[in-house]
């Protein structure tokens, strides 16, 4: 079955505290091994005209503060759209949530209720959304990038 990429119209990441102007933008790749003319492979990072399941994605939002001021007790929030499995981000800061984000800490110390009331280990495939804490304030101009990976499902 093909997805079209109109999901991923629903990645659309939010801002705590919204009195901070701080800008948001997110971007969409999938992930794509191709042999050079040498048969040697390498990965390359294309915009999703339409995604399958088993695709990597690759999600990127860029943030800039264009106030005046510095933006501080920032928090980026994005959830992940249904069709997508989160498969993690090397962001130490990040959190996660598998329950809407009403709870939020690291995958490992997050649980789910199974349907017979039963607890398990929540797993990647659980989470629903991401959150970055940004520990530093963001000087005025200043920018960034955060990312994470994702499976289509």
């Amino acid at each position: 079955m093909r997805l079209f990429i109109a999901f991923m119209l629903l990645l659309m990441p939010s801002m705590a505290l919204a009195a901070n102007d701080v800008a948001l933008t997110s971007t969409v790749f999938v992930e794509k091994t191709v042999a050079d003319s040498k048969g040697r492979t390498k990965i390359t990072l294309e915009e999703p005209k339409v995604v399958t399941p088993g695709d990597r994605l690759v999600f990127v939002l860029n943030y800039q503060n264009v106030g005046s001021q510095p933006a501080s007790d920032l928090v980026v929030t994005n959830p992940l759209p249904a069709p997508v499995a989160y498969q993690g981000t090397h962001d130490s800061s990040a959190q996660v949530s598998v329950d809407g984000g009403r709870n939020w800490g690291a995958l490992q110390s997050l649980r789910i209720r199974e349907g017979d009331g039963a607890m398990r280990n929540a797993r990647m495939e659980d989470v629903t959304h991401i959150r970055w804490p940004m520990r530093q304030a963001i000087a005025p101009g200043g920018k960034g990038k955060l990312s994470f990976r994702g499976i289509v499902r």
